[in-house]
């Protein structure tokens, strides 16, 4: 027996709700039985009332007549077309039956679907035994059978569909019989399942929803269906379910092709595609591309880390991210992701990063630029900081100064320079000179040298040596640097002063003429550029930290 509870769905009409059509079915289940015989039919109805009346269209050789019965059920003996309705619902497919008096009629039931087994049966009047049975499709004997059994033909198909005969043979007699010919018709069990697609036009990013629609009978309405879907050359985009339903929550662009739905029974097994459908993502171009810094307002400090945001307000699918330098024309980074925000990082900023910045978004539907950035850093040493205090002016020519010290850096004054006039040239024959005759006092007062402390006791103006002290002279150390700004060139010169013990204690310290001085250091230096780490050095750097008392201004 079918389900009949499961025909509870209803469908509106006009604003109110209308019951589903009746079905009707037969006992016995043949459409073709001899006169004389009764059929049982049934009206089914969801949600009948034990009180309702079932209404009968009757139709008799042309007449159409109406009877109600109390229950569902009516009891026919006669040839007719039958429908019944109840109050509220439409009226049910009609029933023809067929009440004969040949001798040998064949049977079939009333509705046979696809999947169905389809039951013949050749009977003969009085229900005498026949020995030889054959059954015939389109004129062609498909079955022979010595037991006069039932024709069984399992899970038909459409192609079963045609006309139907029976031959018998009495047991008596060995006498012929045919039956009538009797067009059999197997129904679809569902129609061909029809693809959905909303939007039918989707734009990338966006969800799509697929509607796989198709629709059981009536008399079949508790056949489980189970569907599928599919893209391009069978990509499987689900799994079977119950659910004629499928979301793609982000579809996009490469996503586009063909697409069609499958349904299916279980058993048995009911296969059927729906046709191919079209589906062709549509993508948005980018716009109001935005370029943005990470701090804000394109301001960083030197060494620290700067991002550089280049994001989009529109724009779907992949996108290919540009950064670029509008001063210098230079292309600094790119990126291409699927999202409308990229980042290109500067581990550390420095003064070679600053300037105008742009970026350019482009999704396969045109380039779209951003505004220009000014991107500004902060904390740099300029060459000028880096020199403060280690550098003093260069003199102009003529110009003379003079220091002494003695001992302590309190005490150190005075500055001797020369100037050169002559340009560079005179500036480097000047120097090849001093280094010579530096050579010369080298070796002409090198054990002197070996015997002198660095940090000599301070005698001030007038004093004598302390008592117990075994040095018999003063050691005076005068220093000086000269700097050509145009060149980068600087010159240097350490003297030391011999005095005796007399003339220590007579001698200001601000007279220096007439004294035995010795050159102990003289050096033309140049500036080198700043290294990596932005300091500055000069090429004898190293040499002149090896003197304790020497100093710049």
């Amino acid at each position: 027996m079918l389900l009949w509870a499961s025909l509870l769905v209803l469908a509106p009409v006009s604003g109110q709700i209308a019951a589903p059509k009746p079905v009707i079915s037969l006992h016995p289940p043949w459409t073709v039985v001899f006169k004389g015989e009764t059929v049982t039919l049934t009206c089914h109805v969801p949600h009948l009332r034990a009180a309702e009346y079932i209404t009968w269209h009757l139709s008799y050789f042309g007449k159409d007549l109406l009877h109600k019965t109390p229950g569902n059920t009516l009891k026919v003996h006669d040839s007719g077309r039958f429908r019944c309705q109840t109050k509220d619902s439409p009226p049910s497919d009609s029933v023809r039956l067929i009440f004969s008096s040949d001798w040998l009629i064949l049977q079939a039931p009333h509705t046979v679907f696809e999947g169905d087994t389809l039951v013949l049966r050749c009977q003969v009047k009085g229900r005498q035994k026949l020995i030889t049975v054959k059954y015939s499709w389109n004129g062609k004997v498909i079955s022979v059978s010595n037991q006069g059994q039932d024709l069984l033909i399992p899970q038909a198909s459409l192609n079963n569909s045609g006309h139907y005969q029976c031959i018998g043979f009495l047991e008596r007699d060995h006498y012929v019989y045919k039956s009538s010919t009797r067009i059999i018709k197997i129904q679809e069990l569902f129609p061909y399942p029809k693809l959905q697609v909303t939007p039918s036009q989707p734009t990338e990013g966006s969800s799509v929803n697929l509607s796989c629609q198709t629709q059981l009978p009536l008399e079949r309405s508790d056949t489980l269906l189970y569907f599928t879907f599919f893209r391009d050359r069978g990509v499987m985009l689900s799994d079977w379910s119950r659910s004629p339903e499928l979301q793609i929550t982000t579809i996009w662009r490469e996503d586009s092709g063909s697409y069609w739905c499958t349904a299916a029974t279980a058993i048995p097994s009911i296969q059927k595609h729906s046709l191919p459908l079209q589906v062709h993502v549509q993508g948005v171009p980018v716009s109001g591309v935005l370029l943005e810094t990470q701090p804000q307002g394109g301001q960083a400090l030197a060494g620290e880390p700067l991002v550089l945001v280049c994001s989009v307000a529109e724009g779907t699918g992949d996108i290919a991210f540009s950064w670029h330098r509008e001063d210098t024309g230079e292309h600094v980074g790119r990126k291409q992701q699927r999202s409308q925000r990229a980042e290109l990082e500067i581990p550390a900023v420095g003064g070679s990063h600053m300037g105008r910045y742009y970026c350019t978004a482009d999704n396969g539907h045109g380039l779209a630029r951003s505004g220009a950035l000014n991107v500004t850093v902060t904390g740099l040493m300029t060459p000028a900081a880096l020199r403060k205090g280690t550098r003093a002016p260069w003199p102009s020519p003529g110009a003379h100064a003079s220091s002494s010290l003695s001992g302590t850096p309190g005490n150190r004054s005075g500055l001797i320079a020369a100037g050169a006039t002559g340009g560079l040239l005179s500036i480097l024959l000047l120097a090849v000179a001093l280094w010579m005759y530096h050579q010369h006092q080298r070796k002409s007062g090198g054990r002197f040298l070996e015997n002198t402390t660095r940090s000599t006791p301070t005698i001030g103006p007038g004093e004598a040596p302390h008592s117990g002290c075994p040095a018999l002279v003063e050691l005076q150390q005068l220093y000086g640097n000269g700097y050509l700004e145009e060149e980068n060139l600087a010159y240097s010169e350490i003297r030391i002063i011999q005095l005796g013990q007399e003339e220590a204690a007579s001698t200001s310290r601000t007279s220096l003429e007439n004294k035995h001085t010795s050159v102990i250091y003289s050096a033309v230096k140049t500036q080198l550029p700043e290294d990596s780490a932005g300091e500055v050095r000069s090429q004898d750097e190293d040499a002149i930290e090896n003197y304790e008392n020497v100093q710049f201004a």
